[in-house]
């Protein structure tokens, strides 16, 4: 396990560490959260790595402060090879920061989805997305899976992409489903989505730490 702390980086109170931190306290990883949005983007210094979490705003949008320090900091740790894991709007600022792309899904994704593919790092079984951007894989990344809108991760070295959510819990996804009217738009129920997250949870908790533990398996 590092001695030295790590990065976690989150962008308002909507969208927290969650499951990945469960699991860095179960691992006895050190790490701080850093809510970007609402204080500076730390410096890298002496961080074992670095986490990217989810966020309503476009890693395209660099005239937020945030989001231009962000991309920054993620150039940084790349080029430093301190581990980065994006998760959602992590995972396409990661595609970005080391020359990738992000633009408008062909269709949004929210709720949960069969990927193709199954590799150490992303186990079979359905995933939790909520998305309305898609990452694309950037040079030299190796794809390591598909959903039915692109990719839907990727390895890049220590690096890992994902665009969707590994890290979310059931009442996570209450609180983002709370817009019931936004999820009308889309044909989603919002009580169905919530029992079928509480149906997952499990699973989806034993997947999410196959793929936090690989990670940092080839760092």
């Amino acid at each position: 396990m590092p001695d030295r702390a790590g990065i976690v980086l989150c962008h308002g109170a909507d969208g927290p560490a969650a499951l990945l931190g469960e699991w860095l306290e179960e691992r006895a990883m050190p790490f701080a959260v850093h809510d970007v949005s609402a204080a500076p983007v730390p410096a890298l210094g002496e961080a074992a790595f670095v986490v990217s979490l989810g966020s309503e705003r476009s890693v395209n949008d660099t005239a937020i402060p945030w989001v231009a320090a962000e991309l920054e900091l993620l150039r940084t740790a790349v080029s430093a090879a301190v581990p980065v894991l994006g998760l959602c709007f992590g995972g396409q600022a990661l595609s970005v920061a080391l020359g990738g792309e992000v633009a408008a899904a062909r269709a949004p994704q929210i709720g949960w989805f069969e990927l193709s593919g199954d590799t150490a790092e992303i186990a079979s079984g359905p995933w939790f997305h909520w998305h309305y951007e898609q990452l694309a894989v950037p040079p030299g990344g190796r794809e390591l899976a598909r959903s039915p809108v692109g990719p839907a991760a990727f390895r890049h070295g220590p690096h890992l992409g994902t665009q969707f959510h590994p890290e979310v819990t059931t009442g996570v996804i209450a609180t983002w489903s709370r817009s019931e009217a936004e999820l009308a738009k889309l044909g989603i129920e919002r009580d169905a989505l919530v029992a079928e997250s509480e149906r997952r949870a499990q699973a989806a908790r034993t997947r999410a730490w196959t793929l936090f533990d690989a990670w940092l398996a080839s760092d």
